[in-house]
């Protein structure tokens, strides 16, 4: 395993960000708890990450207290990313995740600097914050109130339901500043989404977290992504799964076609393979090469088709090829909440932390 840029005092420039430098691998860590898991507990000495100027993000800064997930999504963005540590794309990103357990307080020190201007920052834009590893680590509470007491703006994109742990520690930070809150959900087939996310909650377990976060007074966007050529993109599909977001109180939907790059490409047409193999040739068609994207063509198409089925469900919808890119949003879905019960009704007003025409928000 890749892991001489983990030692104490070395320097790796060719590390993925907040891995460059470590003072070393605490231990590797397995559990009944969490069978077919290991943990590689590491020291961190960095815990904001820098979008670079380059990228069409629209924010500039994230925190990914975790490497690897167990949310085993086969068509998660991120797998190419564990092939730095040799370790694969496939199982090992499923079981093998890489914690940095000293990410609070090295956050704490990074926040104190003069230089920081208090940008919003991104959490769940590489891997799921609230994967299971969080259950045992619990390092998003010591995140969310380091960045409430500094006057860091805070957007969260997750597929766990863990998160309803933290929606009192999320209302008290959204009293000190804007709160926005996004739950991943692409999946309304019940057999569809374990055989595909095998390791995420189910659809109706992370549309009650929806209402619960809802009723505790944000105002939730739910991804609507990807959505998988020829498996859930019929007009039936799209509306069972609309109603579905707009009955558990989401006001917003962010939805788009997948996409396929190079580091997930070949565990995702494994999968289908075996799981969907009449639709092989039809992928490789869609997908080409090193072809991330669905043609444009397929896009617009999508975007007329679910268009009009969100205003139908009176939902606030947008295609991720319309997003903005950073420095030109405006920041126009703010919005006061209702008061929660037994706490201070401050504001919760949304950071948009969705991707553009170019980028495939990191969870998908």
């Amino acid at each position: 395993m890749r892991w001489q840029g983990q030692k104490l005092g070395d320097v790796d420039d060719a590390a993925l960000p907040g891995l460059e430098n470590r003072a070393g691998v605490l231990r590797t860590v397995t559990t009944p708890e969490f069978a077919g898991m290991t943990f590689h507990e590491v020291l961190s000495k960095s815990a904001l990450n820098h979008v670079p100027g380059a990228s069409r993000m629209p924010f500039a800064w994230t925190i990914n207290p975790y490497r690897g997930c167990s949310h085993a999504c086969v068509y998660c963005f991120a797998r190419g990313t564990h092939e730095y540590l040799d370790l694969d794309g496939g199982s090992d990103f499923d079981s093998q995740i890489v914690v940095k357990v000293n990410v609070v307080e090295v956050l704490q020190r990074e926040l104190r600097r003069g230089s920081w201007e208090h940008e919003t920052v991104a959490l769940g834009t590489n891997t799921d914050p609230y994967q299971r590893a969080e259950g045992r680590y619990k390092l998003m509470p010591g995140i969310i109130e380091t960045l409430a007491a500094s006057g860091t703006p805070i957007s969260i994109l997750t597929k766990g339901t863990l998160i309803r742990r933290d929606i009192p520690l999320l209302v008290k930070a959204a009293q000190r500043v804007p709160v926005d809150v996004q739950m991943s959900i692409a999946m309304y087939d019940d057999e569809l989404q374990k055989a595909i996310e095998p390791g995420t909650p189910s659809t109706q377990a992370r549309l009650d977290t929806v209402r619960a976060l809802t009723d505790a007074g944000f105002r939730v966007t739910v991804f609507l992504m990807p959505i998988m050529p020829h498996m859930t993109d019929s007009v039936e599909a799209i509306d069972t799964a609309l109603r579905r977001i707009k009955e558990a109180g989401a006001a917003r939907v962010i939805y788009g076609a997948l996409h396929l790059r190079a580091g997930v490409k070949p565990w995702f047409m494994q999968w289908l393979g075996e799981f969907r193999p009449d639709l092989v040739s039809s992928y490789r068609g869609l997908y080409p090469g090193v072809s991330a994207e669905a043609p444009k063509g397929y896009r617009q198409w999508l975007a007329k088709r679910a268009r009009p089925l969100i205003r139908l469900h009176g939902l606030d919808g947008q295609h991720e090829d319309d997003y903005p890119v950073r420095g030109t949003w405006s920041g126009t879905s703010s919005t006061r909440p209702a008061r929660p019960s037994g706490v201070g009704g401050g504001p919760v007003r949304p950071v948009t932390s969705s991707a553009s025409a170019s980028t495939q928000p990191m969870l998908f």
